[in-house]
Parts: C-alpha cells; sequence; structure tokens
C-alpha cells in the first residue's frame, strides 16, 4: 500500500509533492527558524525563516554543529547536550531562552525539539522549532522593570524617612542644643569650654553634611539611571587612586595601606561607581582601624567575577552589627561606630552601587581582630537573564 504522506497534493487540478508543499508551507513561516539535525547532531536543512531571523544562508550553516546558535553561558552549561538528552526521553524538549545569531546579536525565542523518526521507526535525527518572541520579551522586560522600580522606589522611600529621623535628626539636634547653649552661656564660660564645645559643633555639623551628601548620592543612582555607563576597567588602577586620595588620613593615625591585585585584572562597572564602591569601603576601615594597623586589598576570580576583598586589623564587629550593617537600622551600631554616623550610609551607598553592578557585599569579622569586606563584580558584561521554558507559551497570540 502506498503510504498516504507520500501521496500528491490536488490543488487546481494540478499535483503538487507532498515534500514541495510541505517545503513551501516551512518557508512561509518567517517569525520560526525551523531545521532538522542528523544523528550527530550537524544540520542538514534550513528553512528560510531561520535564514531570515539567526543569519546564515542555507549553504553556510548545512554541516554545521547544532550548538552553534547557542550562547557561550548556555554551552558552557551544556544546554543543547541536555535539550537532546530530554527529546530522547520525553518526547520532545522545550526552553525559553537568548541565542546568537550569526553577527553575534541575540534574540529570545521559545524552542521546541523532538526525534524525527522514520516510517519504519529509524531514528532519522531532530527536528528543532524556535519561534522569535523578542520584541514580546523586551516588553515584558519593560513592564517588569517599571513595577521592580515601583516596589524598589518603595522600599527606598522608607528606607529614607529611616535615616532622615534617625542618622540626620541626631547630630542636627546635638547642633541645635550647643548652639542654643553657647548663645545663652558664652559670656561666661571660660575659653576653653567655649573651644571645645565649637569642635563639637563642627564635628556635628559635618557629620550632618557628609551624610547629606551620602543621602543625596545614594538616591541618585538609585532613581538617576542615565548616570549609569558601566565599561570594562582595571581595578588596580582605582585601588591606587583610592590608596593616594587616602594616603594623608592613613598616615597620620600610622595605618599601612596594601595591595595585593594582579595588574591585569579587570571588571565590567561604572568607573564612577567604583571609586565610590573602594573609598568608602577602605576609609570605613581605616577609622575602625588602631594605629599601627594594617588594611590590605586582593581579588581573585571565580567564574565570570571578581571577588575583592578589603581586609583591616581593626576592632572587629559583632554578629548584631554584621546583621543590621547593610540596613537603615543604624541604632543597633556598636558604640565604637557611633562616632562616624555617616558610616551606615556609606555602606547603604555601596551597596546600591554594587547591585547596580550586578554585584553584592558581605562582611565576615571577629570583635577584636578585625573585619573583611568581599564584593563582587562582572568580569565582562553579563548575558541576559536566564529565563524558565515554562513563563511562555508556544502557541500564544502576538
Amino acid at each position: 500500500m502506498e503510504n498516504k504522506e507520500d501521496q500528491p497534493i490536488i490543488r487546481k487540478n494540478k499535483y503538487v509533492p507532498a515534500a514541495e508543499f510541505y517545503s513551501q508551507i516551512i518557508d512561509s513561516l518567517q517569525d520560526y527558524s525551523i531545521f532538522t539535525l542528523d544523528n550527530q547532531l550537524s544540520i542538514n536543512s534550513w528553512s528560510s525563516g531561520s535564514a531570515k531571523i539567526l543569519g546564515y544562508e542555507t549553504e553556510e550553516i548545512i554541516g554545521k554543529p547544532f550548538d552553534i546558535i547557542f550562547t557561550d553561558e548556555d554551552k558552557k552549561a551544556g544546554i543543547p547536550k541536555k535539550e537532546i538528552e530530554t527529546a530522547l526521553n520525553e518526547g520532545r524538549a522545550t526552553d525559553n531562552r537568548w541565542h546568537i545569531g550569526k553577527d553575534q546579536s541575540l534574540f529570545f525565542a521559545y524552542g521546541v525539539v523532538f526525534p524525527l523518526i522514520g516510517s519504519d521507526g529509524d531514528m532519522l535525527g531532530y527536528v528543532k522549532i524556535l519561534r522569535d518572541l523578542t520584541q514580546r520579551k523586551k516588553n515584558e522586560d519593560a513592564i517588569k522593570k517599571y513595577i521592580i522600580d515601583l516596589e524598589d522606589l518603595n522600599t527606598h522611600k522608607e528606607s529614607v524617612l529611616a535615616i532622615l529621623s534617625h542618622d540626620l535628626r541626631g547630630p542636627l539636634a546635638t547642633i541645635i542644643q550647643i548652639s542654643g547653649f553657647l548663645k545663652d552661656h558664652y559670656q561666661t564660660m571660660k575659653p576653653e569650654e567655649v573651644q571645645e564645645m565649637l569642635e563639637v559643633l563642627h564635628k556635628s555639623s559635618t557629620d550632618e553634611l557628609d551624610m547629606l551628601d551620602y543621602l543625596v548620592e545614594w538616591a541618585r543612582i538609585k532613581y538617576a539611571s542615565d548616570s549609569f555607563s558601566p565599561t570594562k576597567i582595571k581595578l588596580t588602577e582605582y585601588i591606587n587612586k583610592v590608596f593616594e586620595t587616602l594616603y594623608d588620613t592613613a598616615t597620620i593615625n600610622t595605618i599601612n595601606l596594601h595591595q595585593e591585585v594582579e595588574a591585569d585584572t579587570s571588571v565590567f562597572a561604572d568607573d564612577k561607581m567604583l571609586i565610590s564602591i573602594i573609598q568608602n569601603i577602605v576609609s570605613n576601615a581605616i577609622k575602625h582601624t588602631g594605629k599601627g594597623g594594617t588594611i590590605t586589598v586582593s581579588a581573585k576570580t571565580i567564574e565570570d567575577k571578581i571577588i575583592v576583598q578589603v581586609k583591616d586589623s581593626g576592632v572587629g564587629m559583632s554578629k548584631e552589627i554584621m546583621d543590621n550593617l547593610f540596613t537603615p537600622q543604624m541604632k543597633n551600631l556598636a558604640e565604637a561606630r557611633k562616632n562616624n554616623s555617616g558610616a551606615g550610609i556609606g555602606l547603604l551607598l555601596v551597596k546600591g552601587f554594587l547591585e547596580k553592578n550586578g554585584g553584592e557585599i558581605w562582611v565576615e569579622s571577629i570583635v577584636g581582630e578585625g573585619s573583611s569586606f568581599y564584593f563582587t563584580l562582572p568580569i565582562d558584561k553579563p548575558l541576559r537573564n536566564k529565563i524558565n521554558a515554562d513563563e511562555l507559551m508556544f502557541d500564544e497570540s502576538d
């Protein structure tokens, strides 16, 4: 008996071969990339939609390995192999992810791959179908970002209010009290008493200004995205700049600053933010390290990121302090840190900068032995976020 699939299709009293009919159908689907693989996972057929979406002409792509359309990150993670294994075990494999075209541009697609079985049951290879959803993904990402920004705005509104109510009110109250006392009693006070109170007044005013500067900078980076310009930069150059800036302060306190980062170590970050990150952490270490102490900056590479360590031989911190160090609730800081009212906001600023650059920060410390602040930054421009395969449906309408 003749196989039904091999029979010709009758159209307008003409016979059209089935293979040609299906080929024309496939090539008309310009929003889909449809291609097949042989059993060695090499591409052996290529639709016009594939050429449009991925940029490879048929003669360029035939014989190329299946993983040519996957990002380096996905290839390192073994995604192409996992797709084939899933297709063999479950009959099909689906995913949503970023793929890479001939010109190295990224496009987002829903994909499905399934085994291609012949009429006699032989394994002929695989079929891969991709639907280009790049624009939809961009629209969804824009909506998600808008929602996240609104949530972030509300969260940081509460943080700013906490800072205003605690860290700014305290020094301001001190300034008002001292200036009021001086106004009423300076004529009867001894010169050394007036001098002492003026020094306290000056320090409180300076702390207040520092905190306002931190707060303004923190707000700027949270809400002024146009100022964010990350590039590939040498880490050592910025550590040296900070050391030069803080050299006099460290020397006065006979604190040694050491830099143990390899000269060719680079990170992908905004240069102004990187300076602020390093300067805040190192200056904070200086303030809490005694005379003759040491502060060392080192770095190591783990996978696609750099971990920087700023280690000091200072007073150290308790677990309670560390647990609240990167929140706006400064009232739990130890007495040793109360003399530096701006430290909390400075670390909040650092945390915000690092998150903006795709990094994070944490601390390890032992009371009386010193502290180590760690932060991460990407080495190269991060790839787009991974997407769960269930987030989008293949048959969703545009």
